[in-house]
């Protein structure tokens, strides 16, 4: 017996042919001409066995499949199963192409099979040919379906309609659900259905600890199944006899709910989950003309193009939210009595899901993650270049085929700075400048657009850090005045200055490297958190501003790196902090993916903790002040400022678990 599958280059088709292969038989698949290579590079995984799997060369576009009359010939007779897949698996895809697919190509498919006079024609529909029924749609259903207007659903149900209508030889028909990868291995070939989600998970584990509760929705049951199963199910069912002219539904008995779902999923990906989950028919009350009026105003489509394509979610997915329709599978339990054949529990596979995702389809996979993809041949100003985070960053931006313009005040701390770039074969140059002084500032900018021309990285890495709490600091009102004038007004004169240059060029990214501090709110830091925390306000304002001249800027809420700045406090050589080519990496991070903002769980744990639970807050935060005195030297004495500093078991406990905190 020979079988004859269309789309056996898919994603569902290749699993078919492993089963079949199984039996006895070759498996005749239909190829554009094209596409051969496509499937000479699957036989590896048929082994001896692709010797079995012959290519036919046609067109799903083209009556009769586009087949010529001599392998139509060849053919006749010949072919026991005919299993149509091919088809256009894709809510985001335009209309036209889904027609030509699915209901063209379909019409071709039953126009081949009699030509070659198939055994039966088993047709892969889908659930999306019941729309979206409100209720139960069983397997002998078909007319009764309801809302069709998506051409997805439509050209799935009228193609199912052709095969009903048109085919004269014997015919069966699978409509599975929501296809997910394989049980056994989480193999899948694009990003479907729930995988949409997983991007948001993944965004989620990074920026809050695993048992942090989050908020989400519980919406419809959304039926889905891994595609080990349908392909077990279509060979088994397709070789029973006596079940022609019948229609099965693949399908989970006991679907789940979107939240529970995605909560097996973030649970795999030891993300948070969402502990509260509304049920979005809570919000049905909102009259359909008002959500539609505020979705056609210009910032809410572009507020939701943007969170969607940072989200990779196709705007479709939403349909599925209520998702109204629940799928009867009795005689699809019928056919597959005895035969051991069953969907397996989601919690079983999740993370096999999960990890192949991760491993082989995450977008970010994808993308240029070298830095020399971004910043070789771009011109990088980098303040505080000649030490710590920036002569980190200025080696990294160097090797990566940058021009680095090194900023900060001494010539002689440059030089060997310079020399170890040049030596590599990098580019930098050296500009003196007190970013303290307004002036200087200006002369920067001056000499660095006369110079280059332009400017498409700045990096705000200079800063002054004072540790001394406000109780000692009555008489030092000048702490709080060369603190801003540094950390906030100098960095905010080379941005305005460089900003109306990368305007021009329609491109460019200020980099701010600002404290974990401005969102822990940590004591003793009030001159530094507040000059930093100024520069978070101004460049949160920017960026909306900036957003559509191709103008990005970046925070990173750095936490304790062991610097120069640092050094003076004895105590942080007793507690975890980051090396300065650990801080170098995430200003690469920064330019690399663009993030409105780089912190730490911890730091973003600490803003949270500040928003619910304010007056609890502070007390942890008193604790630390208290456990953590100042230094001699922000007491006024002289004596042993420099000595060593021996913490107690407390302090040290304190320090590991607030790892990274200013204290």
């Amino acid at each position: 017996m020979s079988y004859f599958v269309t789309g056996g280059t898919g994603f569902i088709g290749r699993f078919l042919i492993d089963r079949l292969l199984q039996r006895e038989g070759t498996v005749f698949v239909l190829v554009r001409k094209a596409s051969v290579k496509k499937l000479d590079a699957l036989r590896p995984r048929w082994g001896a066995e692709a010797k079995r799997v012959v290519a036919v060369v046609g067109d799903l576009a083209r009556p009769k499949l586009g087949v010529s009359a001599a392998d139509l010939a060849k053919l006749k007779g010949k072919v026991g199963h005919l299993f149509h897949l091919a088809a256009v698996y894709d809510l985001s895809a335009d209309a036209a192409s889904q027609e030509k697919a699915n209901i063209d190509g379909t019409r071709h498919a039953v126009q081949f099979a009699e030509a070659v006079r198939a055994g039966c024609f088993h047709h892969v529909s889908s659930i999306a040919a019941a729309g979206l029924y409100d209720g139960v749609f069983r397997e002998d259903m078909f007319e009764e379906a309801e809302e069709l207007d998506h051409p997805y659903f439509r050209t799935k149900h009228d193609s199912e309609g052709i095969v009903r209508a048109e085919c004269k030889r014997p015919w069966r028909v699978y409509r599975p659900a929501i296809v997910v990868g394989h049980s056994k291995t989480g193999e899948i070939d694009k990003i479907d259905g729930p995988y949409y989600f997983f991007k948001l998970i993944q965004k989620l584990r990074k920026a809050l600890p695993q048992w942090m509760p989050t908020v989400g929705i519980e919406g419809g049951r959304i039926n889905m199944v891994p595609v080990d199963y349908v392909v077990d199910a279509m060979d088994h069912i397709a070789h029973r006899k006596g079940l022609d002219g019948q229609c099965f539904h693949l399908t989970d008995p006991e679907p789940r709910r979107i939240g529970e779902i995605l909560n097996l999923f973030a649970k795999a990906a030891h993300a948070p989950q969402m502990t509260m989950r509304l049920n979005a028919k809570m919000f049905g009350f909102i009259p359909s003309f008002v959500i539609d009026s505020a979705m056609s105003l210009a910032p809410v489509r572009r507020i939701q193009k943007q969170v969607l394509s940072d989200l990779g979610i196709p705007q479709d997915m939403f349909k599925f939210v209520n998702y109204p329709t629940r799928f009867d599978s009795r005689e699809c339990a019928k056919a597959l009595k005895g035969s051991g054949i069953a969907v397996p529990p989601l919690e079983d596979y999740a993370w096999r899901l999960w990890d192949y995702w991760e491993r082989h389809l995450d977008p970010d996979l994808f993308i240029d993650r070298s830095l020399a993809g971004k910043v070789k041949d771009k011109v990088i100003v980098i303040t505080g270049g000649t030490s710590g985070i920036g002569e980190a960053t200025a080696y990294k931006m160097a090797e990566a085929g940058a021009q680095v313009v090194l900023v900060a005040r001494d010539p002689e701390k440059a030089e060997p700075v310079l020399s170890r770039i040049r030596s590599a074969g990098g580019k930098a140059k050296f500009y003196s400048c007190d970013l303290a002084d307004i002036a200087d500032c200006d002369r920067l900018v001056a000499g660095v657009l006369k110079d280059f021309g332009r400017c498409d990285f700045l990096v705000n890495n200079a800063g002054r850090s004072i540790r001394r709490g406000i109780a000692s600091s009555f008489d030092r009102f000048h702490d709080f005045e060369r603190t801003m004038q540094l950390n906030y007004f100098g960095s905010l004169r080379l941005i305005m200055g460089f900003l109306p240059a990368m305007m021009k060029q329609n491109r460019g990214q200020i980099i701010n490297i600002s404290s974990i501090g401005v969102l822990t709110q940590a004591p003793r830091f009030s001159a530094y958190v507040a000059s930093k925390a100024a520069l978070d306000a101004f460049t949160g304002c920017a960026a909306s501003e900036f957003n559509d001249n191709n103008i990005a800027f970046t925070t990173i809420n750095m936490p304790l790196v062991k610097t120069p700045m640092i050094a003076p406090t004895k105590l942080y050589n007793h507690v975890p902090t980051l090396t300065p080519e650990q801080a170098a990496d995430l200003v690469v991070e920064a330019i690399v993916y663009k993030p409105v903002r780089i912190a730490t769980r911890l730091g973003v744990f600490g803003a949270l903790l500040h928003a619910v639970a304010p007056k609890a807050t502070q007390i942890i935060l008193n604790t630390a002040f208290r456990m953590f005195p100042d230094s001699t030297a922000a007491q006024g004495r002289k004596d042993g400022a420099a000595k060593e500093v021996e913490l107690t078991p407390e302090q040290v406990a304190f320090a590991q678990v607030t790892q990274g905190i200013h204290w």
